[in-house]
């Protein structure tokens, strides 16, 4: 049993901190009911005495939390680990004392819960020794390997990481292969893939890597932008024998798209084309035509859109959404105006292919219209809509003029200071006076985050106003139809509860 206290330097070190309650469980393996239901007084007692005591004699802090008289149970136990989601100490220190209660077990979510927190921590020397303790007593499972390999990976514990298998095998979990293969989808998640690609090359010898263990890891080599590294995996697997799925193939071909060898990821399609005709479906065909687009290649996409039809694969609102911008690209308006028409039941998709394309030839007027229509069509804007309508109409970098009613800086940096970004705005003000230096690029993501608040409703109102009197009515009705419905979470959560 693990009963002494830990004194490592990150022991040492380590200031815990006590987050705010929250009552619901976040454990994927608990029901959404729990059978046990936790006390909220009795859970604020036992937090606060962990928190103020977590470096008191062990005598001590047990006499402090037995006087609590609270039901332990396990839900109790996991809403504790909730509660120092960072700090080891007093988590570790309250299982120590639950395993002084003789009826009291601890369970494999219990010990997940445990180590995750120990792990967010780093205090790797404690981390290991429990997950010791977890093989031990055979309450190890997959969601325990994503989370050591995990925490391992992140310190660089490589070696760690491959030894963790070896000492699991020698309490009874044998080595398997899909157990491997959850790893490292998990480690290449988490960006980790060098390191899902040591683990699994160096656990060769025992679990030989199947054509699941190499998609993940293409997959991740092209996330973090390694395509050599990716090239490599996939020359391999093919000398393995195993053939690459379709999913690796289209991750390679968006990576090549993205770093503009567009050649290299047609000769990729068309081999798929040759050879694999029946795996293609929907998503590679709409990979391929959003990019055809975007390269202003219309007729190529509409022979993609032709072989579609004739396969009988349905295009879907995202790849129309694709076809529109492409068509409004190389300035076919009335031609992309009439795909729309004959969009049954048009989703955010095709109105953001129509607005940005229209954007794009500087049509900020009908992008506007396009707007008010998709609203009352019943589609809701989302923020990406308000920030490529804002950007439209104001420029990437903001509107300068001499009316101070229509001075984009004036907006904006009133906007800053009110939302208590003073720095921010400072520097955005030092720049624009230097008139030598290029002004940068302006977040209107930000913009609009700063201003989603009661505040930023009254800003939107009152600019609407100012900017109605000067004349610019789409930009007026964009910014007050933001006001009114997306400024604040109570907003958005209320209107999403009514019918």
């Amino acid at each position: 049993m693990i009963i002494r206290q830990r004194t490592t330097a990150v022991a040492k070190s380590f200031i815990g901190y006590f987050v705010p309650l929250r009552f619901e469980s976040t454990d994927s393996q608990l029901v959404a009911k729990p059978t046990s239901p936790v006390n909220p007084d009795h859970l604020l007692r036992v937090c606060t005495i962990l928190y103020q005591q977590q470096n008191s004699p062990e005598s001590r802090l047990q006499s402090n939390l037995h006087a609590c008289d609270f039901q332990l149970t396990h839900e109790f136990f996991l809403q504790v680990c909730n509660n120092f989601p960072f700090s080891w100490r007093p988590v570790y220190r309250f299982f120590n004392y639950t395993e002084t209660y003789p009826r009291f077990d601890h369970t494999t979510v219990s010990f997940n819960k445990m180590v995750d927190v120990i792990g967010k921590s780093r205090n790797i020397d404690l981390f290991w020794e429990v997950l010791h303790e977890m093989g031990r007593r055979r309450l190890v499972n997959d969601k325990t390997f994503r989370i050591a390999l995990k925490t391992l990976a992140k310190a660089r514990e490589l070696k760690k990481c491959v030894e963790f298998f070896h000492s699991m095998n020698a309490y009874g979990f044998e080595y398997s292969l899909g157990t491997l293969n959850k790893v490292v989808e998990t480690l290449c998640q988490c960006k980790l893939v060098e390191e899902a690609k040591f683990v699994a090359f160096k656990l060769k010898d025992w679990i030989k890597p199947d054509g699941v263990t190499y998609r993940y890891l293409i997959q991740g080599f092209c996330e973090v932008g390694g395509l050599i590294e990716a090239s490599k995996i996939w020359n391999l697997m093919v000398d393995e024998g195993f053939e690459p799925d379709i999913d690796a193939v289209e991750k390679m071909m968006e990576t090549l798209f993205k770093i503009n060898r567009y050649d290299e990821a047609m000769k990729l399609f068309q081999s798929m084309r040759s050879k694999r005709m029946e795996d293609l479906g929907l998503s590679t065909y709409r990979l391929v035509i959003k990019w055809m687009c975007k390269r202003g290649k219309i007729a190529q996409a509409h022979l993609m859109f032709e072989e579609m039809h004739m396969r009988k694969i349905e295009a879907d609102n995202l790849t129309l959404g694709s076809l529109l911008y492409g068509l409004l690209a190389r300035g076919r308006v009335n031609e992309a105006y009439k795909v729309f028409e004959r969009i049954e039941k048009p989703d955010i998709n095709v109105y953001h292919g129509l607005i940005k394309g229209l954007l794009r030839l500087r049509r900020t007027s009908e992008a506007t219209q396009v707007f008010r229509e998709m609203i009352k069509r019943g589609c809701e804007p989302i923020m990406h809509t308000y920030v490529m309508l804002l950007q439209g109409h104001l420029g990437k970098r903001g509107r300068k003029g001499h009316d101070a009613l229509v001075n984009f800086d004036t907006i904006f940096v009133g906007g800053l200071v009110k939302a208590g970004k003073s720095l921010e705005a400072t520097k955005y003000v030092e720049r624009t006076m230097k008139r030598g230096l290029e002004v940068p690029r302006f977040d209107y993501n930000k913009f609009l985050h700063y201003q989603s608040n009661e505040e930023g409703v009254v800003m939107f109102e009152e600019v609407g106003k100012k900017l109605r009197a000067v004349g610019l009515v789409d930009l007026a009705d964009i910014l007050e139809r933001y006001g009114e419905k997306m400024a604040t979470r109570d907003r958005r959560r209320y209107r999403a509860m009514e019918p």
